[in-house]
């Protein structure tokens, strides 16, 4: 029988639902009529909500999903609009340190892919143990289309699941690629119909929380050791400093607004 987190209420945030029970966490971004959009708000509380759910010693498994039909269409190109020059280091460090913190969770953590997942939340992901992907999932990378770097740490977490070509390959192309193909390079470890996402999802978190705790986070810490060894992100804080100087310049910005133009959005 899984214990169950005794005498613990999680917070309450605007942007994502954290739930707990019996072990399970799920934790949902809650942002649909933004597909998800990271936005520096939302940023925090997915660092707030890791956290917290690392200073739980019973818990075993964490699902994270996104509510509506996509899973999160990357960071908030609009919180950006206008804001050039005030945006800080600050802020451009604010996606390696969530991912960071979904990284140093000692519970095993499953992303429940539906939709778009793009760009930083392809990071996102990336930073979860375990991923889970619908039949309707459409992953890409535009970042080198808005004249960016791929930051957060992306590229060594990128590098560790699809091999270092690949990686390359995904970051400069800026291909969209569907849940088939992310199965194939090993993005993803399954691909279920999309209308059995969550059940599959919450079984797979069941079958795993039945799992001795002890043995299930040592087993998680030792693999997470090793692709440290293999690729490390440590050392990522650089990208904030490439990310600053990307949206400072003349050319990105210009790239920028010819992509959200083309996207009716400039």
């Amino acid at each position: 029988m899984v214990a169950m987190i005794a005498d613990v209420r999680p917070p309450s945030f605007d942007q994502l639902r954290l739930q707990c029970d019996a072990g399970i966490a799920a934790v949902t971004l809650a942002r649909p009529q933004r597909l998800n959009a990271l936005s520096p708000a939302l940023l925090h509380e997915l660092i707030a909500a890791a956290q917290w759910l690392a200073a739980q010693p019973e818990l075993r498994i964490v699902r994270l999903g996104g509510d509506g039909r996509a899973f999160c269409a990357g960071f908030d190109l609009d919180a950006m609009q206008g804001s050039r020059a005030t945006l800080d280091r600050g802020t451009t460090d604010l996606g390696r340190r969530m991912a960071q913190a979904w990284l140093a969770i000692p519970a095993v953590t499953i992303a429940l892919v539906q939709g778009h997942c793009v760009g930083g939340g392809v990071v996102l992901a990336a930073a979860c143990d375990l991923r889970l992907a619908a039949a309707d999932a459409r992953f890409s990378i535009p970042e080198m289309a808005l004249g960016i770097p791929l930051g957060w740490g992306g590229v060594p977490m990128l590098v560790r699941l699809v091999g270092p070509a690949r990686a390359l390959e995904l970051i400069l192309d800026c291909t969209p690629f569907d849940a088939a193909q992310a199965l194939a390079w090993g993005m993803v470890n399954r691909v279920v119909p999309a209308a059995d996402l969550q059940d599959e999802g919450r079984a797979w978190a069941e079958r795993l929380a039945a799992l001795p705790l002890h043995a299930l986070r040592v087993t998680k810490r030792r693999v997470a050791d090793a692709a440290e060894a293999l690729c490390p992100t440590a050392g990522s804080e650089v990208d904030a400093d490439a990310l600053l100087a990307a949206y400072r310049d003349p050319e990105t910005a210009a790239v920028q607004r010819r992509y959200l133009q083309q996207r009716g959005r400039g």
